[in-house]
């Protein structure tokens, strides 16, 4: 069932406790403690049947002005309360409180940059043989080490605090700050939980089961389930398929089309069929088509600049010109940043954000396609 048809509620942001906790008392980062505060709220309220199951936390944004933290911070709190089995994160919906008394571990998932740094933090631990009770690198220290972004590196190691593998000395000084308390150990199934072993990512695995599935269940010309019906055919969240699509449209096995449309099958996966050489077939590849018709929305865009504005003009919105030219917002934004690109138009944000003529194009020399599927060099 969609999460879509699960009846759902927004819960409110005065329903969060009225206790802001204390930031100035501890030692602790503040999403570390925003996760212990989220987590003992959702155990509580759950218990006392004020929460149940799908229901939506209010936006990251309010929970930031009502903690008077920065959206990141509390970014970083629901991917620990998440990883903990509290919270999950449904696209296009939110984050939702999740059945933790029976939480659904087996879903596979793509390893997060913070796994492979916890593993590397492990791997370097051992490697040096460092020395219980002893100070470690800082964050700053060991993101240098590694090669990794201080922040991915701090929250790795608050994951190793937890873990019980590291804790806090308690100071503020940039070489004392961690010691280590128990010494890790790697497992091989450890390691190859977070991929370390295998080059090949959960897209790369899930790419070549998207590609059986269809073959076995779908033929050309037909269009595939939604994302969200395919992650739940697969196993995966709604992003690792996002992602594994993206890589069959480029491959050309997908034809992705905004709308009603959808995601058609363009050609089998597993059954390579002789294709003519591209200068000897009088059709394009759906590729190049795609190519085509958001070139001719580009071209219809420059000739609406040129025949009737002036530099320092702004344009319709993307919704207006979308409707003009009949075709998605997304083709006009694409159509837009090429402009753009070319230093025609510029983009203003804000309250008199906009875009705004910057030089008047030259249709001169613009080359207009005249049909969609005919290969140009046949015209």
């Amino acid at each position: 069932m969609s999460d879509t048809n699960i009846e759902q509620r927004k819960i409110q942001i005065d329903e969060l406790p009225a206790e802001i906790p204390n930031f100035s008392s501890t030692f602790e980062s503040k999403d570390s403690i925003i996760k212990k505060w989220i987590i003992n709220w959702i155990k509580s309220a759950f218990s006392n049947n004020l929460i149940k199951e799908n229901d939506i936390l209010p936006k990251k944004s309010d929970i930031s002005d009502y903690l008077g933290v920065s959206v990141g911070t509390v970014q970083n709190a629901i991917r620990y309360v998440e990883d903990e089995g509290y919270l999950k994160s449904k696209q296009k919906i939110g984050t939702m409180i999740s059945n933790f008394t029976n939480p659904i571990s087996d879903i596979r998932k793509s390893t997060s940059r913070r796994d492979k740094t916890v593993y590397a933090i492990k791997k370097y631990i051992i490697q040096k043989d460092l020395l219980l009770n002893k100070s470690i690198p800082s964050t700053r220290k060991m993101s240098e080490i590694l090669g990794i972004s201080q922040n991915t590196t701090r929250l790795a190691y608050e994951y190793l605090c937890n873990e019980g593998i590291i804790e806090s000395r308690q100071t503020r000084g940039n070489d004392s700050n961690w010691i280590l308390i128990k010494y890790p150990s790697l497992i091989y199934s450890e390691m190859k939980s977070i991929n370390i072993l295998s080059s090949d990512t959960l897209v790369h695995k899930v790419t070549d089961d998207l590609k059986d599935y269809l073959s076995k269940n779908f033929s050309v010309g037909d269009k595939i389930p939604s994302h969200d019906c395919l992650s739940k055919s697969l196993n995966v969240s709604i992003k690792t398929i996002h992602d594994a699509v993206k890589k069959l449209n480029d491959e050309g096995i997908l034809i992705s089309r905004r709308g009603r449309y959808g995601t058609i099958l363009a050609k089998n996966p597993l059954k390579p069929v002789f294709e003519p050489l591209r200068e000897n077939s009088i059709f394009s590849r759906a590729d190049d088509a795609a190519f085509y018709s958001y070139q001719k929305i580009e071209d219809k865009i420059i000739n609406l600049i040129s025949s009737n504005y002036n530099p320092g003009d702004k344009l319709p919105s993307m919704k207006d010109l979308s409707l003009k030219f009949d075709v998605s917002t997304n083709t006009i934004r694409k159509a837009l940043n090429s402009i753009a690109e070319q230093g025609y138009i510029t983009f203003g944000r804000g309250r008199y954000g906009g875009t705004f003529i910057v030089d008047i194009p030259s249709t001169q020399s613009k080359q207009q396609y005249q049909w969609l599927s005919i290969n140009p060099d046949y015209r």
